[in-house]
């Protein structure tokens, strides 16, 4: 059994894999954040560094789905499935230019075919996480990544702004696998009786599927 989890920065969909993979008794792969040497620098200067970035975080969540599908039993933070949702983004702002998006998306088109001649092709089931945009913001700032704050990058907000709704849009065009939503404005995880509640909604989904 393979769950992706996909959701906005700072919505708290670390947090629910750590669950999902607990409750499941399986292995969790995070996202690779704490070692990533070029997200602080790409926060600095996104037009500098946009394009690296987003290879970066193709060529990891490449290597994590590939060893998550052979594995076939884990919990995913995060895919290869919403990679390309950053990086048109990030070519929208004028961060990554028209050439480097269209050698990006070859690059993904070729992963994505190479996923296919795997055993299993697909993740079993994608959980996607959502909260109001307030509630992002207050995430994102508990959390405290110096990189990540409005406070001394002001332009950030709108940056964060634009990928909620970006979200909303690419959840419903999303077919890869079966999905589901959880609400973590409703149910936030920080109370044990949503916990509860949230992996028994994910169970359920998992009995439709099966």
């Amino acid at each position: 059994m393979v769950i992706i989890t996909a959701g906005m920065i700072g919505v708290g969909k670390t947090t629910l894999t750590g669950k999902i993979a607990d409750h499941l008794h399986t292995k969790a792969f995070f996202e690779p954040v704490g070692e990533n040497p070029v997200l602080p620098l790409y926060y600095k200067n996104p037009k500098q560094y946009g394009f690296l970035l987003q290879i970066y975080f193709l060529n990891k969540r490449f290597s994590m789905i590939k060893r998550a599908l052979k594995d076939d039993n884990n919990v995913l933070d995060r895919s290869i499935y919403e990679d390309a949702l950053f990086t048109k983004e990030n070519n929208a702002e004028g961060n990554i230019s028209d050439t480097e998006l269209e050698v990006y998306l070859k690059l993904l088109d070729n992963m994505m075919a190479d996923l296919q001649r795997l055993p299993k092709r697909a993740p079993d089931l994608m959980v996607y996480s959502e909260t109001d945009f307030e509630t992002i913001l207050y995430r994102i700032k508990k959390r405290g990544r110096d990189y990540e704050q409005i406070d001394t990058n002001p332009e950030l907000k709108d940056y964060y702004y634009k990928m909620w709704k970006a979200y909303k849009q690419w959840y419903r065009e999303y077919d890869a696998s079966p999905k589901m939503k959880i609400d973590l404005e409703k149910y936030d995880l920080e109370n044990p009786a949503n916990v509860t509640a949230v992996l028994g909604m994910i169970d359920d989904r998992l009995k439709d599927i099966r």
